[in-house]
């Protein structure tokens, strides 16, 4: 296991010398953010961010994320364009000593939260979802201003794709997803870095947008599309433990030899999809977060973790969801679950 950290660039206000202070901590998780969805990197900005993240002592194995453009999800005219620069970002990344890359398929938006400032009994704020909140919004009169929603398309882009999505609707976008994991992954194999693919967030369709990376079984199908290992996952507990109907502990263990990222989190639910974002410890939400990580260890995870969205404490501000301080102390916590877990295991001379 590798301990990481997500950190995103220059203007984040969580430094790489406050990252480098975090017991254990092996990286940093991070991007390239000046250059468009379906762009090419260039060999020069990764080596930079490379040569920042050493200087400071830490490594940058694990990209979070390379975006995969609109078009390449809705198999518009220019996907086939659009994924060979995503090859070649593959390829220059996996030149520069990356070995993971997270991405997601969601259609138009990532993760989704109806409040951002969600008071807690102990004073801290947390990220909250409340389905009710959030289907009274309507993102065709703009009144959707939170995290993984690009405020940058105008009405009537946004309007033409939900529209496309509708239109191609779930099998549509897994065909999509298709002719671009058998392009890709051939080339991750070659340029020996592992794609993990991040869980929809919330695991269930919003606004007739079709989501399809949300259960089990998709899982599977979506693994069976290319069964070469660099063909995996991140495994996400907050995503998927959205899902009452989601077993984590059974999942961690079927998924374990194909998870190449662990983003640790937990979840208090408090309704049907109604939940709120919690400390990391088990005790403190409705994940089993030791099951979880034992499930995985007893079948062969060894890859990259990080702690995920932490709440703000101790009047900290910043990012929604990553601050430094629950952030850190959940990357205590992670070490020291991992290492009673590993100390508890057979060895093999035992």
């Amino acid at each position: 296991m590798k301990l990481t950290f997500r950190w995103y660039g220059d203007g984040d206000p969580v430094t790489l010398d406050k990252i480098r202070q975090i017991p254990q901590m092996s990286g940093i998780v991070s991007a390239i953010y000046d250059v468009a969805p379906g762009e090419v990197w260039s060999n020069e900005s990764i080596l930079e961010l490379k040569r920042k993240a050493n200087e400071n002592g830490l490594e940058f194995e694990v990209v979070e994320s390379v975006p995969v453009p609109e078009e390449i999800k809705y198999g518009g005219e220019n996907a086939p364009q659009l994924i060979e620069n995503y090859c070649e970002n593959i390829r220059r990344l996996g030149k520069a000593g990356v070995k993971c890359i997270c991405y997601n398929f969601m259609p138009v938006f990532d993760w989704l939260r109806s409040r951002l400032e969600r008071i807690d009994e102990d004073g801290s704020n947390s990220l909250a979802y409340n389905e009710n909140e959030v289907l009274a919004m309507n993102p065709l009169e703009s009144e959707l201003s939170l995290p993984g929603w690009d405020e940058s398309y105008s009405r009537a882009e946004l309007a033409g794709l939900i529209e496309k999505y509708k239109k191609i609707g779930k099998e549509g976008l897994w065909k999509n997803l298709t002719a671009f994991l058998t392009r890709i992954i051939p080339v991750a194999h070659e340029a020996g870095v592992n794609m993990a693919i991040h869980p929809d967030d919330p695991p269930w369709d919003i606004f007739g947008l079709p989501r399809i990376i949300t259960d089990i079984e998709n899982i599977r199908r979506f693994l069976d599309i290319v069964p070469l290992k660099e063909n995996g996952i991140t495994f996400c507990t907050g995503s998927l433990g959205a899902s009452a109907s989601n077993d984590l502990v059974e999942m961690a263990g079927e998924l374990a030899p194909r998870v190449h990222f662990l983003h640790l989190r937990n979840i208090l639910i408090t309704g049907e999809r109604e939940f709120h974002e919690v400390g990391h410890p088990t005790e403190c939400g409705s994940l089993d977060m030791f099951g979880i990580v034992r499930a995985l260890l007893e079948n062969g995870f060894d890859g990259y973790v990080r702690p995920d969205h932490g709440r703000m404490i101790w009047g900290e501000r910043g990012r929604y969801g990553y601050g430094l301080f629950d952030r850190a102390l959940g990357a205590t916590y992670i070490v020291g679950l991992f290492e009673a877990i590993q100390k508890m295991m057979p060895r093999e001379s035992d």
